[in-house]
Order: structure tokens, then C-alpha cells, then sequence
């Protein structure tokens, strides 16, 4: 886990279709879109720029609950979510929280390690079928 439990990935695809290939996936594997959020749209509405900048947040109860019902204040964190952003240079990337930093940040994470360990895998196959 990285020490401020970000995974950053880079993505072959534009912001737009890396965003549209994450929420694809997430559909498929039959959990729910609650929002999908284009700062960079929110931006421009007030004049000012921002590169591509968009947020997935998704999720299903069944993922979710577990990790509340051991640590309630995990719901600050979830359901998931991902940003896909462009850096300066035109290069995409797709970032996400790991579910244990979430545990982490929480309490006991040691004590859901096998339900963060759920969550990270499916995190890692989306992220991977989105970015490459």
C-alpha cells in the first residue's frame, strides 16, 4: 500500500474514454453508478479551466456493508469512487483509494483485511480493463 493510500495508474485511453470504459466495467460486474462528475464541465461553467478531471463513484452493498458494519465511519469513504485525470503533458491517469488505506484511515483494518482484500482485487481488475 502506498503511503498515503492512493493508486495512481496511467491510462492508454482519453480521459473520456478511460471514464466510459471504467463505468462499462463497473456495470458489468453488476454494481451500481451513483454519480459520475466532470470538474473540468464544472469548471468551464465558471470560466475557469481545468484539464480533463472526472469522477466515478460506484459500488454495491454487498462490498460496502461489510466494511461498515466493523467500521461505521468507512461510509465517509464509500461507495468507491475513481478520478480520471489528465497531467499537463496530455498523459491519462486513473487514481483510486485502496480499500485498506480506507480500513486504515478507520480503525482495524486487520480486522477486514479479508474484506479489503475483496474490495482491492476488484478495484485492481476495474482499473486494469479501463486503463489498458
Amino acid at each position: 500500500m502506498s503511503e498515503n493510500g492512493l493508486t495512481t495508474l496511467p491510462s492508454t485511453y482519453s480521459a473520456k474514454e478511460t471514464t466510459d470504459r471504467l463505468e462499462a466495467e463497473v456495470k458489468a460486474k453488476g454494481m451500481t453508478v451513483f454519480a459520475r462528475i466532470d470538474h473540468s464541465a464544472g469548471a468551464k461553467e465558471v470560466g475557469l479551466p481545468l484539464r480533463p478531471t472526472e469522477l466515478l463513484i460506484f459500488g454495491n452493498a454487498r462490498g460496502g456493508t461489510p466494511l461498515m458494519q466493523a467500521l461505521q465511519t468507512a461510509g465517509i469513504d464509500l461507495p468507491l469512487k475513481a478520478l480520471v485525470w489528465e497531467d499537463p503533458g496530455g498523459k491519462v491517469w486513473l487514481s483510486y483509494n485502496e480499500p485498506a488505506w480506507i480500513a486504515q484511515r478507520h480503525g482495524d483494518a486487520a480486522s477486514v483485511s479479508e474484506v479489503t482484500s475483496r474490495l482491492a482485487s476488484v478495484f485492481a481488475a476495474l482499473a486494469k480493463a479501463a486503463t489498458n
